[in-house]
């Protein structure tokens, strides 16, 4: 059933036949130009410094297990310097840390999507900052934040809101850099629904993450578009247009015209980590595509010589069931739209066991 939904969708190869390990680097770096210039605009280039101003320093905070604070960070951009607060909670350890850099919809670390405790648990370091601190989530004519501070030359190519979200995380990758405390090479983006498609976007562009987790991100995020349920061009860019570039308008009704799919996107983080997660309920999203999107994406990596997603059955799975052998994980949760604890325990024992520490 998976094979032959993938066929009737018609999209367009993963990569080029032919493509070699040597070739990636280029076709990569030209299909993220793609990207930019058809969807989500385009990136401009990153700070020469990014400087920090800590906060009060809380030691241990939640129950004694982990040491918190805000940090200032601030750079300079073409109209002055730009500022956003992120917030670091570092488990105690005799080790450096893993870290998830997590786009959040809060200003708080303790939001509703991220339960803060049962990370520090887990031995993970958070490191967290609100989005609309960065730029309003309103169709404000791109005047809020960040939006402010580039000029804007071009409206079929200016990078959206999506864009501007996944720059301010690698910005707080910058400072993560500086951490003594954390494992450089084990820092994985996440986010949840919108965020998701930032959380992939940001991983995609800068290789400095190990990995980028999507949790629901459907539309314009983890999911194939052609033939997709639920959220699709036409709505998407009606409801949110400046979370994209305007090009990406021109594919409304007339996906199959698209010169690129999200699967094309996600291959994009080999050999790096790729992980997805959908609800079953969540149709908004449309699982399926979802999965579709995962499983085509492990072409990139078959092609570098690893695995991808390791999927014994070939077919769609079942809810509540796990992929986690392979470069890229995967998993059905039950309900609905929604970054749970459950999506949580996944990652963390996903990375657990692709990312061991050792000594």
């Amino acid at each position: 059933m998976l094979k032959n939904d993938i066929m009737a969708r018609k999209l367009p190869p993963t990569i080029p036949e032919g493509l070699t390990a040597e070739d990636w680097p280029e076709y990569r770096k030209k299909t993220l130009e793609i990207f930019m210039r058809e969807e989500y605009g385009i990136t401009p280039p990153a700070p020469p410094e990014v400087r920090a101003e800590k906060g009060p320093y809380e030691e241990n905070a939640w129950a004694g297990k982990a040491d918190q604070y805000p940090v200032k960070l601030s750079f300079d951009t073409p109209r002055g310097e730009f500022s956003f607060t992120a917030n670091i909670i570092l488990p105690k350890s005799d080790h450096p840390l893993p870290m998830f850099i997590y786009l959040s919809f809060l200003p708080y670390p303790n939001g509703r999507y991220g339960p803060i405790e049962e990370i520090v648990d887990g031995g993970y370091a958070i490191a967290t900052f609100c989005y609309n601190d960065i730029t309003k989530d309103t169709d404000d004519g791109f005047t809020s934040g960040l939006a402010a501070m580039y000029p804007r030359n071009d409206p079929a190519t200016d990078w959206g809101k999506i864009g501007m979200w996944a720059f301010a995380a690698s910005r707080v990758m910058d400072y993560v850099q500086t951490l003594p405390e954390i494992d450089k090479s084990r820092i994985f983006s996440v986010g949840h629904s919108r965020l998701g498609k930032t959380s992939i976007w940001c991983a995609a562009q800068d290789e400095r993450f190990a990995g980028g987790v999507s949790n629901d991100s459907g539309c314009s995020g983890a999911a194939i578009t052609r033939g997709k349920q639920g959220e699709h061009v036409d709505v998407i860019t009606n409801v949110f247009p400046y979370w994209f570039c305007g090009n990406y308008r021109k594919y409304a009704n007339r996906e199959d015209e698209m010169p690129f799919d999200q699967h094309q996107l996600m291959a994009l983080l080999a050999p790096r980590i790729l992980y997805v997660a959908s609800a079953v309920e969540d149709l908004w999203s449309d699982p399926q595509s979802e999965f579709m999107a995962a499983t085509l994406a492990s072409e990139s990596y078959e092609m570098l010589g690893l695995s991808g997603l390791v999927n014994p059955w070939k077919d769609y799975i079942s809810v509540g069931q796990h992929l986690h052998d392979g470069h890229i994980g995967y998993h059905l949760r039950k309900g609905r739209h929604f970054l749970s604890r459950d999506d949580w325990q996944q990652y963390m024992a996903y990375f657990d066991e692709h990312f061991p520490y050792n000594k």
